[in-house]
């Protein structure tokens, strides 16, 4: 018998078997050390800003309405991770999504819980 969750979940385009084998310790290690880096409403939101378009700092506290160094920490944070990657300008630095595999990651896990 299958229960309503377990339909819908078999549905899903993202529903697939079981791997055969498990990732090696330091895929999994890296894995878990990515998602730790998005796991931060704040981070979320610069990958959802970034997503759109490369932004420097200052544009980044604009749209998220928080102060400059928490948008800085959580940079650090994200680039450190390898999610982000920045390039000076002038006299800004201009950040931008190392690929869009990340920002898929965190649509799915915003659209998630839009959902619940």
């Amino acid at each position: 018998m299958t229960t309503d969750a377990t339909a819908a979940h078999a549905h899903s385009p993202y529903h697939s078997p079981a791997p055969a084998t498990v990732p090696a310790r330091q895929v999994l290690e890296d894995a878990g050390e990515l998602l730790r880096a998005l796991a931060a409403p704040v981070r979320i939101a610069i990958v959802l800003q970034l997503r759109e378009s490369p932004r420097c700092v200052h544009e980044l506290v604009d749209a998220l309405g928080v102060t400059q160094p928490l948008v800085s920490q959580h940079l650090r944070i994200l680039k450190s991770a390898g999610v982000v990657h920045g390039e000076r300008s002038g006299r800004e630095v201009l950040y931008e999504l190392v690929d869009d595999h990340l920002a898929h990651i965190v649509i799915d896990a915003v659209a998630h819980a839009e959902e619940g």
